[in-house]
C-alpha cells in the first residue's frame, strides 16, 4: 500500500467489530470454545485476563490475552487447539448480511477505509479473513485508539469531507467534536455497545442512526451531495 493517497471528495471510514461483522457472536463462541477446552472457571480466568490487558493497552487484544492465560500452566492440549481456534475462526461467516456490497456501493461513491483499533496482528487478520480487505480494496488503518489517530488518517486520506459509520456513539461524538462540520456520523445500532447507547446524554448526537449496516446503502447517496 502506498505511504499517500489522492485525495477524494468523501470518504467513507467503516469501523470493523459489531458494524460489519458481528464480534458479539465470535465473543460468544470463544466463550462456548474456553469452556470445553478448560472449564468454567478457566473461561472466567480468560476473560478477566482479557478485560485487564484491555485496561492497559487501551484495545481488545485477544491473542494477547491468551499469552497470559497460559503463564500458570502452559503444557495443556487446549492451549494449542485454543491458538488454531482462533486462527482459523470463520470470521467471513459473519459478516453482517449486504456488508460487503454496501462497501462496493460506497466506493462508487467516494472511497470506502476501514478506521479500526485493535491488536497489530489478530485484527487485520479478522479484517482479511472476513473479505473487508478486498473490499476496500487494501484501504485500511488501524489504531490503538482511533478517535485520538484523526491526524495520521488526514494525512493518510486527504479528503473535503468523512463520513464516519460505527456501533460507538460516544466514539463518533468525540470524533465530531475534533472535525465539526467535515466529519458526518452514522450510528449502527447492532451489537451490545449499541443496545446499550444512551443517545440523549451524548453531545453531539450522531448525524444519522441506522439498525443495520446494509441501511447504508440507501442512506448513502445522500451524504455525498450534503458534503459536496
Amino acid at each position: 500500500m502506498n505511504s499517500a493517497v489522492n485525495a477524494s471528495s468523501t470518504v467513507f471510514l467503516l469501523d470493523v467489530d459489531n458494524t460489519l461483522l458481528d464480534n458479539d457472536r465470535f465473543a460468544s463462541d470463544l466463550r462456548a470454545h474456553l469452556t470445553q477446552q478448560f472449564g468454567q472457571a478457566e473461561c472466567d480466568r480468560y476473560w478477566s485476563l482479557y478485560e485487564q490487558l484491555r485496561d492497559t493497552v487501551g484495545y481488545a487484544d485477544y491473542l494477547g490475552a491468551l499469552q497470559h492465560f497460559r503463564r500458570d500452566s502452559d503444557n495443556r492440549p487446549g492451549l494449542l487447539a485454543t491458538s488454531a481456534w482462533l486462527l482459523d475462526y470463520p470470521f467471513e461467516e459473519h459478516v453482517f448480511p449486504h456488508a460487503l456490497s454496501t462497501i462496493d456501493a460506497l466506493n462508487k461513491l467516494g472511497r470506502a477505509v476501514i478506521l479500526s483499533d485493535g491488536d497489530i496482528v489478530f485484527q487485520p487478520h479478522k479484517i482479511d479473513r472476513a473479505g473487508i480487505y478486498g473490499a476496500v480494496r487494501g484501504e485500511v488503518l488501524i489504531f490503538v485508539h482511533k478517535e485520538r489517530s484523526l491526524d495520521a488518517m488526514q494525512e493518510r486520506y486527504p479528503a473535503s469531507h468523512y463520513v464516519m459509520v460505527d456501533d460507538k456513539p460516544n466514539l463518533l461524538a468525540a470524533m465530531k467534536r475534533v472535525l465539526g462540520d467535515r466529519l458526518t456520523t452514522v450510528f449502527v445500532r447492532q451489537g451490545h455497545y449499541a443496545a446499550q447507547a444512551d443517545l440523549a446524554s451524548l453531545s453531539p448526537a450522531p448525524d444519522h442512526v441506522i439498525e443495520h449496516i446494509a441501511d447504508l446503502k440507501a442512506l448513502a447517496g445522500e451524504l455525498v451531495p450534503a458534503a459536496a
